[in-house]
């Protein structure tokens, strides 16, 4: 348990980034899944601009690194080339 005041604000303040942080990530990867579980190219290409959006939110928050996003983007592209 924290002793000082300082500390204990920093406990509350860190549950709040934790769960905020926690939230975006598991959008970003929902997104994700979406595009690689869909069947066909079209409808892969129909959800990318949302999952791109979630990831550079991600990296831009710092919750990803950007070379991360790069890649997952790369990723997402590469397999909707994939499927065409």
């Amino acid at each position: 348990m924290p002793n000082t005041k300082q500390s204990k604000k920093r406990m509350i303040t860190d549950d709040e980034r934790r769960l905020r942080n926690k939230t975006a990530r598991s959008a970003m990867r929902t997104a994700v899944k979406n595009v690689m579980a869909a069947e066909t190219a079209d409808a892969a290409a129909e959800i990318l601009p949302l999952a791109v959006k979630r990831v550079d939110k991600c990296a831009k928050k710092n919750i990803i690194h950007e070379n991360a996003a790069a890649r997952k983007k790369s990723q997402l592209q590469r397999h909707i080339a994939g499927l065409k």
